[in-house]
């Protein structure tokens, strides 16, 4: 459901806003790092703008319906001060907290060391409950000095450490072939490719075959010591049943009824992708038995998330990450960053 709405903009001009139930913040770029107080000031102020990345058309999100935000980061410490605000407002939430360790490599220069982001980890995990907090090491990466048994015992070390503080890890393998920036950013960054061979970053089927038996391995011995942690993939069409891993739905409509479960009315919405019309005594109608289709068709085919609109914007990360394909360049992301202005209705400008 992305009614629209007439809203009053930052200019006094009366424009139109689609309004819709579940935000995500964001796939295009770490706003809990970045833009925490620019979200939470456009959410005082009732909505904000977003420029399609394709053709730049300006569109007017209002936060009317908004019952659910999933937040997207590799850093969510300078947003743990606001979340009381989305408490206060009866707004449901929960992160996508991407770990990894490429510290020897400087695949994500701008981030902190290792220790750090575990211990932002177990913060926000301590503050919003482990069910809340989705641990993602993402993208797995070949290099020469990092083969699949390498990536395991990263895995393996980070996990450790996260024991106990969340209920999944979802990982994919790096998409290089399909990103023209990717592979651009993994020559012009890194010393480990050329343009001759940076689509070995790819894991090929020998490699991916022995990544995911060492994960079933390692998803074992930690049910062993009672961490009955999940593992899934995101967008990857491989079917990994067979090795217990699921296909992950990232804006999960699943998740979001078991954990705000309390909440009959988005329990319904996410069932019927419609508000409940209640009776006359204010009951809620039962919950349809067939589900309705609420794959968010904007999305890749082999994407599981459900509907939700994504008020990030491309180029506009400053974490850097070489894989990133959401940056074209670093020199784009600086250049977007001196427009950026907390207080406007868009990340930029």
């Amino acid at each position: 459901m992305n009614e629209k709405y007439k809203i009053v903009n930052q200019q006094g001009k009366e424009v139109e806003a689609t309004a819709p139930v579940i935000i995500s913040a964001s796939r295009s770029t770490d706003i809990p790092a970045f833009y925490a107080k620019w979200f939470f000031n456009r959410l005082d102020k009732g909505y904000c703008a977003w420029y399609n990345p394709f053709n730049q058309q300006k569109m007017y999100i209002s936060f009317k319906n908004c019952k659910v935000v999933v937040f997207w980061t590799k850093n969510p410490e300078p947003i743990l001060p606001y979340l009381h605000e989305l408490d206060e407002r009866g707004i449901h939430y929960y992160f996508q907290v991407t770990l990894n360790d490429y510290v020897k490599e400087g695949f994500e220069p701008n981030v902190s060391s290792v220790e750090e982001r575990v211990e932002t980890f177990k913060k926000l995990s301590s503050l919003i409950g482990k069910e809340k907090v989705i641990w993602r090491f993402d993208p797995l990466i070949i290099t020469p000095n990092i083969g699949p048994r390498e990536l395991l015992t990263r895995i393996w070390n980070v996990g450790n450490k996260l024991k106990g503080y969340t209920d999944k890890l979802v990982f994919s393998f790096v998409d290089v072939k399909a990103y023209r920036k990717v592979q651009n950013n993994l020559v012009k960054e890194t010393m480990f490719f050329t343009k001759e061979d940076v689509e070995n970053a790819e894991a090929n089927h020998a490699q991916r075959r022995e990544i995911v038996e060492g994960l079933k391995k390692i998803r074992e011995a930690w049910h062993g010591e009672g961490w009955n942690i999940e593992m899934a993939t995101c967008a990857e069409d491989i079917d990994l049943e067979a090795y217990g891993i699921e296909h992950n739905r990232c804006i999960d409509g699943e998740l979001m009824k078991r954990i705000f479960a309390d909440d009959k009315e988005l329990v319904y919405y996410l069932h019927t992708l419609k508000w409940p019309e209640k009776d006359m005594f204010g009951e809620i109608p039962p919950i349809p038995q067939k589900p309705k289709n609420v794959k968010d068709a904007g999305q890749r085919k082999i994407c599981g998330c459900m509907v939700s609109k994504d008020i990030g914007m491309y180029n506009t990360c400053r974490h850097f990450c070489v894989y990133c394909y959401a940056n074209t360049s670093k020199e784009a992301v600086l250049k977007n960053k001196d427009k950026h202005n907390d207080e406007s209705e868009s990340i930029i400008g």
